[in-house]
């Protein structure tokens, strides 16, 4: 009998209408344990009118104020450390995890309880599953095993599935490199970048990935596991797959996967989120293929309920007919697109990151980069992108010079200067990538002070 490529067949093939009436049942039910459990939830749920009794409809959500970071930080300012949203007593807990920094000055602080850490990584195992991976692989995670959730929902789920995991904590890139080869790994786990870092170093020891046994990458932590030329790139240098996932540590583990038919997106985990997709300003519900900001509900928690929570990420959805693989849950076509918070505006033209590097990985020669925001004299606003190009026989210039055109075609003319960095000088990242120095000086009614990336 042939095993099957779902990890939970039910629900992932579940009818549309099955699937829609699962999220109406369990959305009534986080609606009265926030109402029971979390002062600060019922308030904001009972000025909107809103009680587990009057969820009939999945169209009911609209009803529920919308969350965002701002109110879970004043939270933690409120009742610190870990804020207002806690639905369980703190001694229940047994992990305690933040955001990895990269966006805002202050981290959210969030705790797990057993039921939240068996749902973690029962949500990486429908990823993980659903890509390929089985009992009999060896898995290498690429991780720093620190407070930051990143890739520990993961190691638990290999484990679960019955993979032979390796931890890659407290190891220098070339140390990971040798060990990944040593032990055999078929599957190894990183951010995308990190997986060219981890190439990079390969090629330094004269070890060719491409011919390791490693069949698989997994994904997660940027939004270049799914620009197609990053992942080109990835797979080409390590000769495997590479799937993208995404998650959140307000979540605590991932929301969405992409399937081992690498349909160009990412599915959604329909039975344990409801996923909107918004309109930035106005709040409006977008239809199939617009962008917007994702809004997400979340089922699994056991510590803190997550309700209509902003999570300024960019995605365009998608009906799941759109993939092959028979699930019918509902894909954000190229996964998380980028964040509200990337979007710089240059001389009226709008720059994304993710664009950027879109362009920047179609040329192979090239190592590392970075995007520099300043401003020049005449307080003119000017962007450059630095490179290093590391094949030695390429030609530079040239390369310098394609980039320039291509920039300046995708971005309405804008001009970039594109520069050539030293060889090793531009930095290198374990974990999220930040690659965009904004160093731009702003006048205002308290003089000049610079931005901040």
């Amino acid at each position: 009998m042939d095993e099957s490529p779902y990890w939970n067949p039910r629900h992932e093939t579940m009818p549309r209408e099955g699937t829609l009436a699962l999220q109406v049942r369990k959305l009534r039910n986080l609606v009265e344990w926030a109402d029971a459990q979390v002062p600060w939830q019922a308030k904001r749920l009972r000025n909107a009118g809103v009680t587990a009794d009057s969820i009939h409809a999945l169209d009911d959500l609209r009803r529920i104020p919308l969350m965002t970071r701002d109110e879970w930080m004043e939270g933690q300012l409120e009742e610190p450390p870990y804020g207002t949203n806690v639905a369980a007593p703190k001694d229940a807990a047994i992990r305690y995890h933040m955001t990895s920094g990269t966006t805002g000055k202050t981290p959210i602080r969030v705790l797990d309880g057993m039921k939240d850490w068996e749902w973690i990584a029962e949500m990486w195992c429908y990823g993980l599953w659903g890509f390929g991976v089985r009992p009999v692989d060896t898995v290498f995670v690429a991780f720093g095993y620190s407070t930051f959730i990143g890739f520990w929902g993961l190691h638990y789920a290999c484990e679960k599935i019955g993979c032979l995991t390796l931890p890659g904590g407290a190891l220098t890139t070339d140390q990971r490199v040798k060990q990944i080869v040593d032990m055999g790994a078929t599957v190894v786990c990183s951010t995308p970048t990190y997986a060219l870092r981890m190439a990079q170093e390969a090629k330094t020891l004269g070890i060719d990935l491409a011919r390791s046994s490693v069949q698989r990458l997994i994904l997660s932590g940027e939004p270049a596991g799914s620009i197609p030329a990053t992942k080109k790139l990835i797979e080409s240098e390590w000769g495997a797959k590479a799937g993208d996932t995404a998650g959140m540590t307000e979540l605590g583990t991932i929301m969405i996967f992409e399937c081992a038919k690498q349909p160009g997106g990412t599915h959604i985990i329909e039975d344990n989120y409801i996923e909107e997709v918004l309109d930035h300003d106005s709040g409006e519900p977008l239809p199939y293929g617009e962008m917007g900001e994702r809004v997400v509900t979340s089922f699994g928690r056991g510590f803190i309920p997550v309700l209509r929570y902003r999570t300024r990420d960019f995605v365009v959805k998608v009906p799941g007919s759109t993939c092959t693989c028979g699930r019918t849950w509902d894909i954000y076509d190229g996964g998380i697109r980028g964040r509200v918070d990337d979007m710089k505006l240059v001389r009226g033209t709008n720059v994304y990151p993710r664009a950027v590097e879109a362009i920047i990985r179609e040329h192979p020669e090239i190592d590392e980069f970075q995007i520099h925001l300043y401003t020049a004299e005449g307080r003119r606003d000017e962007i450059e992108v630095l490179v290093e190009v590391s094949d030695a026989k390429a030609d530079a210039a040239e390369i310098l010079a394609a980039l320039e055109r291509e920039l300046a075609d995708t971005h309405e003319g804008l001009r970039f200067g594109v520069k050539q960095a030293e060889a090793g000088s531009l930095p290198r990242f374990e974990l999220k990538a930040k690659r965009l120095l904004d160093d731009r000086i702003v006048i205002g009614t308290e003089g000049e002070r610079r931005t901040q990336a």
